[in-house]
């Protein structure tokens, strides 16, 4: 099934239809970037030729895309080439115009230099797409970034340039269309945005046995994608295997990873976490009211599904072996996935939610959404506000309540009076999201509930 992406999809259609031009598309593994592709080449009146890098010589990825030229029966004898200009030298002498994808692309460094690479496709694009849209494409995200940059051969030679992300909140369920509110927060929770992943689940199943079915199954795709992701793309798999795990599904500061992982002072963690943040796992946040203040920075799993592969599988996995999915669910999973694991992710699609309304101009004055940190030396104690929209120095805190049952005035009475503390915070109004809705609605707050995050017009 193909959802969403529409913006994506009409713009690299547009770029499809243009001779003598390049467009890139990148993002991290199983975000759909092949699939938004052929769904493009699906419009195109072009020849299409896509071609998927493999991790062999420049010579080995030649002889490969020249097969693919005769299996398409575009060539019909197989030529020999000593380069891959060449190989587009030929297809500029045709009369025909052509839609050329070259998906993987990192894979052509595999046994060559980057810069290399990167210099033969400057030299393909200044001088042989004459009749050609050429598409790179590629998972490896620092790599693809790289191309960016002002000191890289490709630079500035690129018309269109595709981030890919993965759905939103409200674009992933669309998988999960039957279920409620409460159900589909915690579907997104699990699972994520990935498109490949968000396929394998079944609507008519509860989130318990895709769960069982799924991500705690040695052999099923997701457990083998989650399980996998590292090997794949990152030589130091084993200490970011130990870097995911201790962050788990909370937030950590620098030194508390430093301590946790006896990594003091040897300057690798800063090394592999700026790895793991290009590769979209791990992100940096602060505080929008800290946000330059060192001491407040901390480190989040990014990716909801390998939060929870690394905050319930990866550190109990000879457990799962000895008990069985369905046990281990019962045992490590059941007592606090939906009582912290879930709650703590739906303050970030609360932060999704305004994002989406910011977007559609509903939030005039609006300057920034995130999290707010407050000190209360009166009442001793410190923390944050997990969701804070900015209007200048003035803010709206809002609470995010993952209830099942509607929530009381009493308990509303309670959080505002707990915000109204902190008399350095500037609160222009208070907001209350409660997924089962409210009891009562007492007028000077706003109100939403689970639905109105899935509702269109709101």
């Amino acid at each position: 099934m193909f959802v969403a992406r529409s913006e994506e999809l009409a713009q690299l259609a547009a770029a499809m239809k243009q001779s003598n031009h390049a467009a890139l598309v990148y993002g991290k593994r199983r975000v759909g970037k092949t699939r938004l592709i052929k769904e493009a080449l699906k419009a195109q009146n072009r020849t299409a030729i896509y071609y998927e890098c493999i991790r062999g010589t420049i010579r080995e990825n030649v002889d490969a895309f020249v097969k693919v030229l005769i299996e398409e029966h575009i060539l019909s004898f197989s030529p020999s080439f000593e380069t891959i200009q060449d190989v587009f030298a030929l297809l500029n002498s045709f009369p025909r115009e052509f839609v050329v994808v070259i998906d993987e692309y990192p894979y052509l460094s595999t046994f060559a230099e980057s810069k290399k690479i990167d210099s033969i496709f400057q030299n393909i694009i200044d001088n042989r797409l004459g009749n050609i849209s050429l598409i790179l494409s590629g998972s490896q995200i620092s790599v693809m970034k790289n191309l960016l940059e002002e000191k890289d051969a490709l630079y500035g030679r690129f018309g269109l340039i595709i981030h890919l992300q993965e759905l939103n909140y409200r674009e992933a369920a669309a998988f999960y269309t039957s279920k409620t509110a409460y159900e589909k927060i915690a579907f997104y929770s699990v699972f994520g945005g990935s498109p490949f992943v968000l396929q394998q689940l079944r609507e008519e199943e509860t989130l318990e046995q895709n769960i069982v079915r799924t991500i705690l199954s040695p052999s099923n795709p997701v457990h083998l994608y989650a399980s996998n992701l590292l090997l794949s793309d990152y030589s130091n798999a084993v200490n970011a295997e130990r870097i995911l795990s201790a962050l788990g599904n909370g937030k950590k500061k620098y030194s508390e990873l430093e301590n946790k992982l006896d990594m003091n002072s040897t300057g690798n963690l800063a090394k592999q976490l700026k790895s793991l943040v290009a590769m979209e796992l791990v992100c940096q946040n602060a505080p929008i009211n800290k946000a330059k203040d060192p001491k407040k920075k901390y480190y989040e799993i990014n990716d909801n599904l390998m939060r929870f592969y690394y905050t319930y599988v990866y550190p109990n996995k000879s457990t799962l072996q000895m008990i069985g999915e369905r046990t281990f669910f019962e045992q490590l999973v059941s007592q606090t996935l939906l009582k912290d694991f879930v709650p703590r992710r739906f303050e970030e699609q609360c932060r999704s939610f305004f994002s989406v309304l910011a977007r559609a101009g509903k939030l005039p004055g609006i300057t920034n959404i995130g999290t707010y940190y407050y000190d209360d030396p009166a009442n001793h104690k410190n923390g944050e506000f997990d969701v804070a929209l900015a209007f200048g120095d003035e803010y709206e805190i809002c609470e995010a309540k993952y209830y099942k049952k509607p929530m009381t005035l009493a308990e509303i009475h309670h959080e505002a009076g707990q915000v109204r503390e902190i008399k350095a915070l500037k609160v222009v109004r208070m907001g209350f999201i409660a997924v089962a809705g409210f009891e009562e609605q007492e007028a000077g707050y706003r109100y939403y509930t689970g639905e109105d995050l899935y509702r269109e017009n709101i």
